[in-house]
């Protein structure tokens, strides 16, 4: 995760010094309100800085750069702005934004034109238990108005997008179309696509779509912004026709537009919602390297189901109501088991949810007769905004409580690639790989063994990871079949974990370390969880020499580690005067090992009281910044909520203070709350750490059996987990639609992998 620069100051001081707040915020203005975010490619955001309104910025990408999205709407005769800040000759006044609340998975504003409010709903999906709905690059808008002085109005509603939807350099010439049947669809390109090519953070292919429901009162129009606004603001109406001439997406901007008109009768009761559809789709989506080389081409999820794009957006733009709803009530589950930790963790928890889930994607493969196999499911993740990079082991790390919480099925998914890559014994070390390829989307691993060495960080991220989704689950299908390769790690860690050589952790922008204490907390947790996987194996023995050695180095830790007063741990063995925080701990307690003991616990606790700052604790004594992600795993380990609370309030204080206009960063200094770069990373699923403590943990199930009804919990709250099945069991469970308690989403997930994908691990290959 080697810091760029791409993320300056400069582009930090884009906050341009916009207007205070002035509208109701809930549960607080962030630094940026997300409005379309569902991929790394579907990533639309508000920035805010001090506060901007809905119509006074445009959109943006997470990158920065301008994503148009405008919106007009005409109040008997009279036109009114209320998304973006266009720029048109004819008359127009600017909505007023009322308010903006924000949960999981909406951004809602409503807005003051003349008499009547305008309620604008972004929705982007969030279905965990769902691959495919999940996996639909698509997000809505709804729109929908109410008179406010007791009278009818004539309303009609405009908006647009831009091509600058499909690429951050405006000079890239693009072509477009407009299909005119019972959905209305806008589809925008390059001219000249590179398949699997991305520049500054934008893919260099595929399209951007915007739809709508054809109806009477619905028209269309594409063509320059400033002609086609004009068209609705002077007329009322678009003129159903399609500009042909091609050219750079700011030669002329060419936006994409519909028009809906409500009719005279809009009064006090809510108006059917105006729906749009936002999305851009690549196929293939990733590309993965397998055994020998070979790279393999994959497709986004939802393809098994739809044969055609247009079919595909016809039923996600006519799916709004359902899913709004299916949307609200995960929203209500956030909400409730978030709150019961505090109010402030509910907002944190609230505004990271679509900023982790957007940067992941769901794929499979095609068989060789060109079908789609789904029961090869791989989730890919890409590292936003520091190094780019595809499945980073120590950013899927943080993010992983999200997982967890939401359905751990798709961590299983996510860890399936990194396995998959290691077991061809393609890659040479004898430790885990750092990520699965250097830039998104292509995942063509590191078969020179080149790539950033975090050799005890990455090794003991997975075995915890691994042992992690078998505990949430109940499925030991991954521990068996990469056990090999879990021990080979497991071995590494024994040698090099209880005194790290210099290296560096996850935190690389914080430089290498000899002999780092919550390095080496990670390493002993990755040999005891490694154990625990022996135990649930069958391997006595093995289980019995790895608990052993695990703690013994606990006790050899413990006196490496404690400052001679015994008040705190070290940052590094025999710097008494540093310390840092001991995020690593977490892992601890949420495998249930109890390896370390309370003392230790309770030692950090007093310590973090008298060391924090205004804006939390500082991640260690080198520096005085800090990460949101870390201070919550610090904080769901404290003995005592008050303590506990702190470091929720000190996060929750940063991502409300008004200084960024970023999507929300994980990186700041605790002194002021400034950003120190990142944005949009999908490391803040980190956040979810107390709510993954919390929800239930499912008794182990031997992959090679039959589940038994005993054998699986469903996880509190909102999870509704899809547990993967042999394929024996899926006609009784379609019959039967539950099993013994079992709850099953609207939509059965594929069963486990297929055996015959799975590589066998050559240790030739993998001598150092």
């Amino acid at each position: 995760m080697v810091f760029l620069g791409l993320l300056s100051l400069a582009s930090f001081f884009f906050a341009f010094c916009q207007a205070a707040v002035t509208w109701n915020a809930t549960p607080f203005n962030p630094s940026s309100i997300p409005l379309a975010v569902r991929t790394p490619y579907l990533s639309t955001w508000l920035p805010q800085g001090s506060g901007s309104a809905l119509n006074a910025v445009w959109a943006q990408h997470w990158t920065g750069q301008t994503v148009g999205w405008a919106g007009f709407i005409k109040v008997d005769g009279t036109a009114y702005s209320f998304l973006g800040d266009p720029r048109i000759s004819a008359p127009f006044q600017k909505a007023t934004q009322k308010s903006m609340q924000f949960t999981s998975t909406q951004s809602v504003f409503v807005m003051s034109a003349g008499p009547v409010d305008l309620t604008v709903t972004f929705l982007s999906p969030v279905e965990p238990t769902d691959l495919t709905k999940q996996s639909f690059p698509f997000s809505y808008m709804a729109l929908s108005v109410t008179a406010t002085d007791g009278n009818s109005h004539s309303v009609q509603i405009y908006s647009d997008i831009t091509a600058e939807w499909v690429a951050g350099d405006i000079t890239l010439p693009v072509n477009w179309s407009t299909a005119t049947g019972g959905t209305l669809v806008h589809q925008v390109q390059l001219q000249n696509q590179t398949v699997f090519a991305e520049a500054t953070d934008r893919a260099l292919y595929g399209s951007a779509f915007y739809a709508t429901t054809s109806a009477s009162g619905v028209t269309y129009q594409s063509g320059e912004d400033l002609v086609v606004r004009a068209q609705f603001v002077n007329n009322s109406v678009l003129l159903n026709t399609a500009d042909t001439g091609f050219r750079p997406i700011s030669e002329r901007w060419p936006v994409f537009a519909f028009a809906h008109d409500l009719g005279k009768a809009v009064n006090s009761t809510p108006s059917t919602p105006v729906v749009v559809s936002v999305g851009h789709v690549r196929d293939p989506a990733i590309s993965y390297i397998i055994a020998g080389g070979q790279l393999q081409d994959r497709s986004s999820y939802f393809w098994n189901q739809f044969s055609d794009i247009s079919d595909a957006i016809t039923s996600f733009t006519a799916d709004y109501a359902n899913a709004l709803a299916r949307n609200t009530k995960f929203d209500a589950q956030v909400q409730k088991d978030a709150v019961a930790i505090s109010v402030d963790y509910a907002a944190i928890v609230a505004l990271s949810i679509r900023q982790t889930m957007g940067a992941m994607e769901i794929t499979i493969s095609k068989n060789s007769d060109g079908s789609f196999n789904t029961t090869d499911v791989l989730v890919f993740m890409k590292e936003i905004s520091s190094d780019g990079n595809i499945n980073t082991v120590d950013v899927i790390f943080p993010a992983y409580p999200l997982l967890l919480y939401v359905n751990p099925l798709l961590a299983k998914y996510l860890l399936a690639g990194l396995f998959e890559y290691q077991a061809t014994g393609q890659y040479p070390n004898k430790y885990s790989v750092h990520d699965l390829g250097a830039s998104y989307p292509r995942a063509i691993g590191h078969n020179d063994g080149a790539d950033e060495p975090m050799p005890v960080e990455e090794s003991g991220n997975m075995l915890i990871m691994a042992l992690a989704y078998a505990q949430k689950s109940g499925d030991n299908s991954q521990l068996t079949t990469y056990a090999s390769l879990l021990d080979q790690w497991t071995q590494f860690l024994i040698a090099d974990s209880l005194i790290p050589e210099s290296q560096i952790s996850t935190d690389d922008f914080a430089g290498s370390l000899a002999n780092q204490t919550n390095l080496a907390i990670k390493g002993i947790v990755g040999i005891k969880a490694m154990a625990v996987i022996a135990g649930i194996l069958g391997d006595t023995e093995k289980s019995q020499n790895y608990s052993t050695t695990a703690a013994s180095y606990v006790t050899r830790w413990q006196t490496l580690a404690t400052s001679p007063d015994q008040s705190h741990l070290t940052l590094s063995y025999g710097d008494s005067a540093s310390w840092g925080l001991s995020y690593n701990l977490y892992a601890d307690k949420l495998l249930k090992l109890n390896l370390f003991p309370n003392v230790v616990y309770q030692m950090q606790t007093n310590w973090y009281r008298g060391v924090q700052q205004s804006f939390g604790v500082p991640l260690d004594t080198r520096h005085t910044y800090t990460k949101s992600d870390w201070s919550i795993w610090t904080a769901a380990v404290m003995t005592d909520t008050n303590a506990r609370d702190a470091f929720i309030s000190a996060v929750k204080k940063t991502a409300a203070n008004g200084l960024s206009s970023q999507p929300l960063g994980d990186w700041y200094e605790t002194k002021d709350g400034k950003p120190e770069g990142f944005r949009a990373r999908p490391v803040v699923g980190g956040h979810l750490a107390l709510l993954a403590l919390s929800s239930q943990t499912a008794s182990p199930v031997n992959s090679s059996s039959s589940p038994s009804a005993s054998a699986v919990d469903v996880p509190s709250g909102a999870r509704n987990i899809a547990v993967p099945l042999p394929f024996s069991w899926l006609g009784q469970l379609l019959r039967r639609g539950s099993w013994s308690g079992l709850r099953f989403p609207g939509v059965l997930e594929p069963p486990q992998r297929s055996v015959s994908r799975i590589f066998v691990l050559h240790n030739s290959a993998r001598i150092s």
